[in-house]
C-alpha cells in the first residue's frame, strides 16, 4: 500500500492531482526542450545547392553558399550566387566546373559573365585555367582587375589560348573574404587572334631576356 493510500480520500484526489500536473509539466518541458534544439539544429545547417553541372570547390569551400538566385534576374535570366556563410573567414570559395580541352584544342577561347558585388571584402573575379594533365598551362582569375565592395553588374571576360596538348579547361567565379556575388548569362566561346588575351601562359620552354633589354 502506497502512501497515497493510507490519506483521507480528500487528500488523495489532491495528490493525485499533483502529481498528474507534475507529470505533464515534465512532459511539456521535455517536449520543448527537444523542439528547440531540433529548430537551431535545422537553422545552423548551410543551405548550398550547385547549380547543375556546377560545383562547389576552393581553400575554404564549406565556408561559402551557392545556388540559383531566381530574384536576381539579369539579361531575362536568373543569376548564380556565391557567398560567405561565416563571418571571416581567411581563404577563398569558387563556383565552377571543368570540361575537356579537346574542342577547343589550338583554339582562343572566352568566357565573359555578367557579375555583381554586395559587400565583399577582399575580391572577386571570374576565371579559368587550361591544363595539360597536372600541369597548368594558362591562367587568368582577374586578380589584376578585381571585383570588389559593391559593384553593379558589369561584363567580364577571360581569354586564354588552348595549346594542341591540352587536357582540361577549368572556370568559373571564385570569392576570396567575404560578401556575395552574383554571375549572370556566362558564354563560353572560341574567339579569333583578333581578340587578346588576358592571362598568363606557362608554355615557355626557352629562358627569357636574362640580360634585361628587351
Amino acid at each position: 500500500m502506497n502512501l497515497l493510500e493510507t490519506q483521507h480520500p480528500r487528500l488523495r484526489a489532491v495528490g493525485s492531482a499533483i502529481f498528474g500536473c507534475f507529470l505533464v509539466f515534465a512532459t511539456c518541458a521535455l517536449s520543448t526542450s527537444f523542439s528547440l534544439k531540433l529548430v537551431q539544429a535545422q537553422s545552423t545547417v548551410p543551405v548550398s545547392h550547385a547549380p547543375n553541372g556546377w560545383f562547389m570547390a576552393g581553400s575554404k569551400p564549406a565556408n561559402y553558399q551557392t545556388g540559383v538566385d531566381q530574384a536576381m534576374v539579369e539579361n531575362g535570366l536568373p543569376s548564380a550566387f556565391l557567398k560567405s556563410a561565416v563571418p571571416a573567414t581567411g581563404g577563398f570559395g569558387t563556383l565552377m566546373q571543368t570540361i575537356s580541352a579537346n574542342d577547343y584544342a589550338g583554339k582562343r577561347v572566352r568566357l565573359r559573365a555578367w557579375v555583381r558585388s554586395q559587400d565583399v571584402s577582399d575580391w572577386s573575379g571570374v576565371w579559368m585555367r587550361v591544363d595539360k594533365g597536372s600541369t597548368s598551362v594558362a591562367f587568368d582569375n582577374m586578380q589584376n582587375r578585381p571585383i570588389k565592395g559593391n559593384q553593379t553588374w558589369k561584363t567580364c571576360d577571360v581569354v586564354l589560348d588552348v595549346p594542341q596538348d591540352a587536357t582540361s579547361i577549368s572556370f568559373g567565379i571564385l570569392l576570396t573574404g567575404t560578401g556575395e556575388v552574383w554571375m549572370n548569362d556566362a558564354t563560353f566561346e572560341i574567339v579569333g587572334n583578333e581578340v587578346p588575351t588576358t592571362g598568363s601562359a606557362s608554355n615557355q620552354t626557352r629562358p627569357a631576356n636574362l640580360k634585361f633589354t628587351e
